[in-house]
């Protein structure tokens, strides 16, 4: 039997389409003069994506150096 391959996408896509996704709901919320705690989970949303997206970056860095290591 051949060994099956894991799936190992790159993850920065994910990362900017959660803060991208987040900042748009901001821009609708505050538009639409929603509820302030809706625009604050929004705000965190964004907020929280940076540093995720930084390790994100990261990740993918040694992701794509382990493949050209072992290949």
């Amino acid at each position: 039997m051949s060994k099956q391959q894991t799936v190992d996408p790159p993850m920065v896509p994910f990362a900017i389409a959660g803060i991208a996704a987040f900042a748009i709901a901001a821009l609708a919320v505050w538009i639409a003069d929603g509820p302030t705690s809706w625009l604050q989970v929004c705000l965190a949303g964004v907020i929280w994506g940076i540093p995720g997206l930084l390790t994100m970056i990261v990740h993918d860095r040694n992701r794509s150096r382990q493949h050209s290591d072992a290949g």
